[in-house]
């Protein structure tokens, strides 16, 4: 039996269902304080409501469960208070890898992010690269993996996942913003001239590299690994292949970077706009990991290329927009309300 921490979310959503495809006799325990939509998990799915930061609450919903492995996938996003983000990703953390080694949970998989390494100057990235947070997100990413270091070393078992932006089918926040300007065919502004790469990742190629990483032999587990796609272009291409697709006469804009950047900040801090930094900050940089390790030490490979990500994820839009209300921007699985950029959305057809 598999636990996973935060199975409400977006990644949670596509992880139990991914892994119950490749093992069906085998249940998964989801924990999450949110609430979930139950029709969307396998039948045995169990259903659990706890904060990761209650450490006795955490440990009462686990105990007696025989787990082979709990994968830690919750966090508090970037648009969360500052106070939460690091409650929840480093003391919330701490809680999950402490309580899995008290109750003789053999393997924890933890999903960090590529965060850690702030906004780099050299690429690719690999994993031993000097980790440099953005923001109290990024910060709080690279304390919780220092956490995870800390218990790996004491001898638990603990691979620790280093995802790029992942979207896929039901994949909301920023990308419905994305999402609404493609289809009502507007001007794309990509930040800078869009010649520089920025890698992403389709969910389903990250439900793989955790499946592999919590069933896979512990000694070739137990490191850190990137995870991106393998096909990718500049963001000037990618975007214009979801253009192309849509055919909606949506294409792509370049705009000057500082001069974008510094409106976003100022919305930012006047609550205007859903964008936070590290969505603007990075992207006028080439953004883009090295994927070796993981293909070599475990048998990974990318499904799925950049634009197919795109691509995928905007017809599940397209298909489901009838469904979506919006939302606070708290979680990926809801849609974000565009606040100012409404306004400038208008000037853009």
């Amino acid at each position: 039996m598999i636990a996973l921490t935060g199975g409400a979310g977006f990644l949670g959503f596509h992880m139990v269902n991914h892994f119950h495809a490749k093992n069906p006799e085998e249940p998964f325990v989801l924990l999450d304080i949110a609430d979930y939509i139950e029709s969307d998990y396998p039948e045995s799915t169990v259903f659990l409501t706890a904060d990761i930061r209650d450490r006795a609450a955490l440990r009462a919903a686990l105990e007696g469960r025989e787990l082979s492995c709990l994968i830690h996938a919750a966090a508090a996003l970037p648009l969360w208070r500052r106070e939460d983000i690091f409650s929840t990703n480093v003391e919330g953390t701490r809680n999950v890898v402490e309580v899995a080694r008290e109750l003789d949970i053999p393997r924890v998989v933890y999903v960090s992010s590529t965060a850690v390494y702030g906004i780099p100057d050299v690429h690719p990235l690999h994993e031993d690269h000097p980790m440099v947070g953005v923001g109290p997100y990024g910060e709080s990413k690279v304390q919780a993996e220092e956490v995870c270091l800390e218990l790996r070393e004491a001898g638990l078992v603990l691979p620790i996942l280093r995802p790029k932006t992942f979207i896929g089918t039901a994949r909301l926040g920023v990308f419905q913003i994305l999402y609404d300007w493609v289809e009502s065919g507007c001007k794309i502004p990509v930040i800078g001239d869009g010649s520089n790469r920025y890698q992403l990742l389709e969910v389903e190629d990250l439900c793989h590299a955790i499946w592999l990483c919590a069933t896979g032999d512990p000694e070739l587990c137990n490191d850190t690994f990137n995870v991106g796609a393998e096909e990718f272009h500049t963001v000037r291409e990618d975007v214009g292949a979801l253009c192309e697709y849509a055919q909606s006469g949506a294409r792509v804009m370049g705009t000057p970077a500082g001069l974008v950047k510094g409106a976003l900040a100022v919305l930012e801090a006047l609550h205007l706009s859903p964008l936070y930094k590290w969505v603007y900050g990075t992207a006028d940089t080439d953004s883009f990991v090295s994927v070796d390790r993981i293909k070599d030490r475990l048998g990974w490979s990318a499904q799925y290329s950049n634009a197919e990500a795109l691509i995928r994820s905007y017809q599940w839009y397209l298909d489901h927009k009838h469904e979506l209300g919006t939302g606070t921007g708290v979680t990926h699985r809801v849609a974000w309300n565009q606040g100012a950029l409404k306004v400038i959305k208008f000037f853009m057809r």
